[in-house]
């Protein structure tokens, strides 16, 4: 029975780092000392790089880049993510004892370092760190679970070269499952599978399996077998190696490998043959040694998984409880085995010289350097700004320039993180995820070194769905209130601050209930300004829904020059789910109108579809098409011409029948069966149409699309339905048409509270 202690594993799973001369210098794994050594070994040879890469037959940054890896954990919220990140870290050496996310002893998780996520038990923003583990130096994004927080997984995923998917085995493939494996489909990243809390009452990681692969899709299979379930779990088989695993010691920091037990080993065998057979699919050099019937080793299989797993065909299957402190090791061993390094993934910017050309860059820390800003942060020191840097190296004191804003931004500090803690470091290379302070910048922007103009595409910003009128109690504390707004503002894409026109108030969008009473707690807490909230409001959208013509003509004299301007042509919907939300085009045959004027004419039918005369929100969806007009040599003017797009606008938009567009949401409930009759009626009541009904164990999984505006305070009535047994989740899907009755009462009640003005 072989011992390996914490920190290391296997002895195959032992990489050297380091050649011979320096292998006896090597310090522990879980010295800082050491981990600075690790990650900066190989730029300390950067002035020497010309005369190794002679005597080398391949670069000298290849084999360090090999042994880096940046990968995102994501998941379902409450699956696991940030208690798994904990063990990593602990395991790693980074942290010296672990603390759990709703901690009884009122230190909290490492990752959840702001007090409400302490409070509430929940992720709010993404926190990046960095471990060293057998040699390898892996930066980790610990990411939220809540849909309202949706924007922290997207930059996390656009920047990362790999993803741990957690996946509860109790509650299996759950809706934010569904949502976090678009992300990662949508930034083609790699990924594995972990599927946690096998302790627990009703564990079944075979179902969570056969789930993912019908509702996710996804080519898997498990390359590890759990020894015992519930109460009885007590270690792991590894299919690929053949041995099992025991995790001994207070914190299962002791990894004992034995053989496998005798009455699990033709189950063993069996799940071993399904997972060669998987791989076999999407691996022809596999399905070859396969289907000649020849022996298949631990390492041919372990190669083919790792091929497989970064040209995304196939996702590998682990499996633990991180809670019980077990299967961490292995999966992070999985880790180093099956994601990609940073030259292994395929990373293109846009050459903004040569018409938005794409460049595939290599990850060469030799090259110029290219930099994206994917997270920006208010720290105690000034804007932290988050960099993943796809080539080149950064280093304190370098002169940098932002290609989106033309300006050169000297770098005054240069750190790594681990959570709210920083580290200085003199410099960074590509592959690596680091933060800078004091340089101003935007969410998205690429830098580099001036020599190239590139741009990294951006990543998806989803539109808010809901608005709060929000103003401070007090008078005085209106500079607070607005550094406040302007901070998350530039810190999250999908927060926007805007002025109600009509009314003056500030009003602030989101992704839902939740995403906004944290910024509004966050207000309250970090700038000490209390703030008074109004009701909910909805972000309705207004369409048209027949062809309609123009043909205005805006004409003032007033005394000197005055204004003339004609404006014919005809205004048609897009279809719903285009993505096209206004297109203007100009079909006017010779100069009835001077180019010149064009672009007002375009403005000023913009300007007007900001707002739709039915309930005064934005109009989208439609195609103004100009088809004539006439101008006059002396009063025709940009503004006339603006002015008469405007009045064509607000004369035609009746004739197009115009309706009303609402939110409508994805809503997944579970609720014990009892239960299930009442909430159905309840989510009909709410004008929701039910699309799914499935039995989970002693629950109904019930899925619906309900009408955002139905849907407030929707979390007390469930829980006095279900006696507080039910939970839900909720997502925006898509805007659709009211019905004639709802467009009615809002109509009228925009007419009323115009009235009242």
């Amino acid at each position: 029975m072989a011992r390996f202690p914490r920190g290391s594993s296997a002895p195959h799973l032992i990489y050297s780092f380091f050649n011979s001369s320096t292998k006896s210098k090597r310090s522990s794994p879980h010295s800082p000392a050491s981990a600075l050594l690790l990650g900066n070994f190989h730029l300390r040879q950067f002035s020497s790089s010309a005369i190794r890469a002679k005597d080398d037959k391949e670069p000298w940054w290849k084999e360090s880049m090999e042994h880096l890896r940046n990968i995102g954990i994501s998941a379902h919220i409450d699956s696991g993510k940030t208690t798994l990140t904990e063990r990593i870290l602990y395991y790693t050496g980074r942290i010296h004892e672990i603390h759990e996310v709703r901690g009884r002893d009122g230190v909290g998780a490492k990752m959840d370092s702001m007090d409400l996520e302490r409070e509430k038990g929940i992720t709010i923003q993404s926190a990046a760190t960095y471990c060293t583990w057998n040699g390898y130096q892996v930066n980790i994004i610990d990411t939220p679970g809540h849909v309202d927080f949706t924007i922290e997984v997207e930059r996390a995923l656009r920047v990362l070269d790999g993803a741990i998917l957690v996946l509860c085995s109790v509650g299996g493939v759950q809706s934010q499952s569904i949502t976090v494996d678009r992300q990662m489909r949508r930034y083609e990243v790699p990924r594995v599978a972990f599927i946690n809390k096998l302790d627990r009452m009703g564990a079944d990681p075979w179902k969570v399996l056969s789930q993912a692969r019908a509702k996710l899709r996804h080519h898997s299979a498990a390359v590890q077998v759990p020894i015992g379930l519930e109460e009885d779990f007590q270690g792991l088989i590894d299919l690929v190696q053949m041995k099992a695993f025991y995790f001994r010691g207070s914190s299962g920091e002791n990894v004992v490998a034995e053989d496998i037990p005798e009455d699990m080993a033709a189950f063993v065998e069996a799940k071993r043959r399904e997972l060669i057979e998987t791989v076999s699919d999407v691996d022809d050099k596999l399905a070859d040694a396969f289907l000649a019937d020849e022996p298949i080793s631990a390492s041919d299989l372990e190669e083919a998984i790792r091929r497989a797993t970064i040209a995304r065909k196939f996702i590998p299957v682990f499996m633990g409880s991180a809670f019980k402190n077990k299967g961490v090791q292995p999966l992070l061993n999985g880790v180093l085995n099956y994601l990609p390094c940073p030259i292994e993934v395929n990373n293109y910017a846009l050459d903004q010289t040569k018409d938005e050309e794409k460049v595939m860059l290599g990850g060469n820390p030799e090259g110029p350097l290219v930099a994206l800003a994917f997270k920006l942060e208010e720290g105690r020191f000034g804007q932290l700004t988050y960099l993943r840097i796809y080539e080149g190296v950064i280093r304190k004191g370098d002169f940098v320039v932002n290609i989106n804003t033309g300006k050169r931004i000297k770098v005054p500090r240069l750190v790594r993180m681990h959570s709210d803690e920083m580290e200085d470091i003199q410099e960074a290379h590509a592959g690596q995820i680091v933060a800078v302070f004091g340089m101003d910048c935007a969410s998205g922007d690429t830098f580099t070194d001036g020599s190239v103009k590139y741009t990294m595409t951006s990543m998806n910003v989803p539109e808010p769905v809901m608005s709060l009128a929000v103003q401070p109690v007090s008078k005085d504390s209106g500079g607070q209130f607005s550094k406040a707004l302007n901070r998350f503002q530039r810190e999250d894409p999908t927060f926007r601050v805007g002025l109600d026109p009509e009314s003056g108030q500030t009003i602030i969008s989101g992704m839902g209930e939740l995403h906004l009473d944290i910024y509004v707690e966050r207000i309250r807490r970090e700038y000490k300004v209390d703030a008074t909230v109004g009701k909910p409001r909805v972000n309705f959208r207004e369409t048209i829904t027949q062809r309609a013509e123009f043909d205005y003509l805006h004409k003032k004299q007033s005394g000197g020059q005055g204004q003339y301007g004609r404006v014919t042509g005809y205004v048609e919907p897009i279809p719903l789910g285009e993505g096209t939300k206004f297109e203007f085009e100009n079909m006017i045959v010779g100069q009835a109108i001077p180019s010149n004027f064009i672009p007002a004419i375009e403005k000023g039918f913009k300007e007007a579809a900001n707002s739709g005369s039915l309930i005064g929100h934005p109009v989208e969806n439609l195609r103004i098409v100009l088809t004539d007009g006439a101008s006059h040599a002396v009063d025709s003017s940009e503004l006339a011409f603006k002015l008469a797009a405007i009045y064509a606008f607000r004369q035609l938009y009746t004739a197009a029948k115009p309706v009303i567009l609402e939110p409508v949401m994805l809503v997944e409930l579970k609720v014990p069966s009892e239960f299930q009759g009442t909430v159905a009626g309840d989510i009909n009541k709410r004008k929701g149409v039910i699309v799914g009904n499935d039995q989970d164990g002693d629950d109904s999984v019930i899925t619906a699309h309900v009408p955002l505006n139905n849907m407030f305070g929707y979390s007390t009535s469930l829980r006095s339905m279900t006696q507080g047994k039910g939970e839900f989740t909720m997502e925006y899907k898509e805007h659709l048409p009211v019905s004639q009755d709802v467009q009615v009462q809002l109509v009228n009640a925009y007419k009323a509270s115009r009235a009242t003005e």
